[in-house]
């Protein structure tokens, strides 16, 4: 029975993290585009692939709550190289992006929103990440466990936004847009591995 209702809890976290990465997804590229920040709209374009990941979390965790000693399903491996690709897709976009940016020399009209969405989704996947640790513990659940751990990247690039938006909002710093656009390049396209490694069968998240 308690098996059961962590399964069930864990499901439920699943399936939020979707909607709120749709409801993230939505208003950070709606904001980022209207106030002509690339890392927000990064961000945002980031939360609408987290979607496609967290739909294939959402089987798999159905799939080992039947039997957890099954392999993924056909789902979840192209879930995982969609979410792949989408991820490589959006590090090249955003590499162009910064080019484009730094030759027009263009900067952002605000970046107060990418303070305030940041911090909202650094507390949103902390607690996320906890709980998925949590009862991936409990169940002794490798794969909660690691999609747990792949959840701190979310938050990484959560910090990632804050820092650029806060240092920007408070001094101006020409390339500050640039440079968190550029560290979002990097956790993207490391996540992008890890979903292509996750669809081979190699589930290390090296977060």
């Amino acid at each position: 029975m308690e098996t059961n209702k962590l399964y069930s809890k864990a499901l439920l976290i699943a399936q939020f993290v979707v909607i709120y990465n749709i409801i993230e997804g939505i208003i950070s590229m709606f904001l980022g585009y209207e106030n002509e920040s690339l890392t927000l709209f990064g961000f945002g374009v980031d939360s609408f692939i987290e979607v496609a990941s967290n739909l294939g979390v959402v089987f798999m965790i159905k799939r080992i709550q039947q039997n957890p000693n099954s392999d993924k399903s056909t789902f979840e491996v192209k879930a995982l190289k969609i979410t792949g690709w989408g991820f490589y897709l959006l590090s090249v976009s955003l590499l162009i992006g910064i080019f484009i940016n730094i030759y027009k020399k263009h900067l952002p009209e605000n970046t107060i929103f990418g303070v305030i969405i940041s911090i909202i989704s650094i507390i949103v996947m902390a607690y996320v990440s906890y709980n998925q640790l949590t009862i991936g513990k409990k169940l002794n659940s490798e794969p909660i466990i690691a999609d747990a751990k792949c959840t701190i990247i979310c938050i990484y690039m959560s910090i990632v936004l804050l820092i650029s938006s806060a240092v920007y909002y408070y001094t101006g710093f020409a390339y500050t847009d640039s440079l968190g656009a550029l560290c979002l390049i990097y956790f993207s396209f490391q996540e992008g591995k890890e979903c292509f490694e996750k669809a081979k069968g190699k589930s290390t998240c090296k977060c």
